[in-house]
């Protein structure tokens, strides 16, 4: 007789959240429900309700896990960006693609429109984590951390926009689909060479 290994709370949630993301990604954050997921990995409803309480707190922990995942690899980037080992426009992609591809805008445009503004506090607090390891990192943002915080503020509101209405806008304005991205780069490649 083979024997189930019991999964810790900890693994349970991880399967849950990874779910979650592929619902998201696959058919958008509405799609994002305690019934799904459960479906999805072979447990029950009541057992996802006894980790996140409601589907409100699995899109708020799923928020957190995303934006978590996304800040490691940016901030694994900007090291390797630094090093002279990225280009700036990897980075740019990196961080629009979360947005898009990933479904982090579609995540955050979906708590906004449900009401659930709160639910984007992980979000903003793993960003300002992230801006504060780096500025601690660093002696030339030490100096002037205000330009850090500018420019992500500029990269999160403009990778964000696009991942919700970029297509249609650049085209209507005959720009190429790429155009914000190349933006970001130009931010990003200035930035770093003002560092450097």
């Amino acid at each position: 007789m083979k024997k189930i290994k019991r999964l810790s709370p900890e693994e349970s949630r991880k399967i849950a959240l990874e779910s979650a993301k592929t619902l998201l990604i696959e058919s958008g954050p509405q799609a994002v429900t305690l019934k799904a997921v459960s479906q999805r990995i072979g447990k029950t409803h009541a057992n996802l309700l006894h980790h996140f309480g409601s589907a409100y707190g699995l899109q708020k922990e799923l928020a957190a896990y995303l934006t978590k995942s996304v800040c490691d690899n940016i901030s694994d980037a900007l090291i390797k960006m630094h090093e002279g080992e990225l280009p700036a426009r990897d980075l740019a992609d990196m961080i629009f693609d979360a947005f898009s591809r990933d479904g982090a805008g579609a995540l955050a445009s979906w708590m906004l429109l449900t009401g659930n503004e709160d639910a984007l506090n992980p979000i903003i607090e793993v960003i300002h984590d992230l801006v504060d390891q780096i500025i601690q990192s660093n002696n030339e943002y030490e100096k002037n951390d205000e330009i850090l915080r500018k420019d992500t503020l500029q990269l999160v509101l403009l990778s964000m926009g696009d991942a919700m209405l970029g297509a249609p806008l650049a085209a209507s304005l005959g720009l190429p689909r790429d155009a914000a991205r190349k933006i970001a780069e130009s931010i990003l490649s200035q930035r770093f060479d003002d560092v450097n």
